[in-house]
């Protein structure tokens, strides 16, 4: 009894953990830019099929969600990935699946050519330039080393980063534990390249 009470306990606080540290990461390196114009930019993830997968459609979710409602303000959602295996770019497959699949009609920008984050940046740093806001879409670790590569490359636009709607309580609860030790290794490499200056 001990044991599953301890077990049932430990459960409990790697949940709580997974979940406040997403939370922690999605509200992090933001500024508050105010205007009408914004940008949404949804980031791939490898994409050996032919259709978007789990992850994708997911972050296509997260980014259509994340679309200011009702206040006038004008939005472009800008996909963002290269070509994979099957010969589609992912922001192609993210793109089909947001209008075919959830209807979306709003103005739809391609980024085909990255191959990484940093590559996912620095090619959606021209659609970038004459928004007001910017919001980054994905899993909060990933989202985060998104901006931070953006406050590298382009600190003026950086002070245009604004919260995507990446992050709900309660959502991929049970992988946010390892989503969360995911990303701290991720967000390690990357303090760790930026010490030795090799970005």
């Amino acid at each position: 009894m001990r044991r599953r009470t301890g077990l049932a306990i430990a459960g409990a606080v790697a949940l709580g953990w997974g979940e406040w540290l997403n939370w922690r990461w999605s509200r992090t390196l933001l500024g508050h830019s105010g205007g009408v114009s914004e940008a949404v930019v949804v980031l791939g993830y490898r994409n050996p099929q032919a259709t978007a997968n789990l992850v994708n459609r997911w972050r296509v979710r997260a980014g259509l969600r994340s679309i200011s409602a009702h206040d006038g303000r004008d939005t472009r959602v800008i996909f963002s990935g290269g070509v994979t295996s099957t010969g589609a770019a992912e922001a192609q497959l993210m793109a089909d699946y947001a209008k075919s699949v959830l209807g979306f009609g709003g103005t739809v920008f391609l980024e085909d050519r990255s191959r990484t984050t940093w590559e996912n940046v620095t090619n959606v740093i021209p659609l970038l330039e004459d928004v007001d806001r910017i919001k980054i879409a994905s899993q909060p670790a990933h989202a985060l080393k998104a901006r931070a590569y953006l406050r590298r490359q382009r600190p003026d636009l950086a002070v245009r980063l604004v919260p995507a709607d990446d992050y709900r309580p309660g959502e991929w609860l049970i992988a946010k534990p390892l989503l969360a030790l995911h990303g701290l290794w991720t967000l390690r490499r990357l303090s760790d390249a930026e010490r030795k200056g090799s970005l």
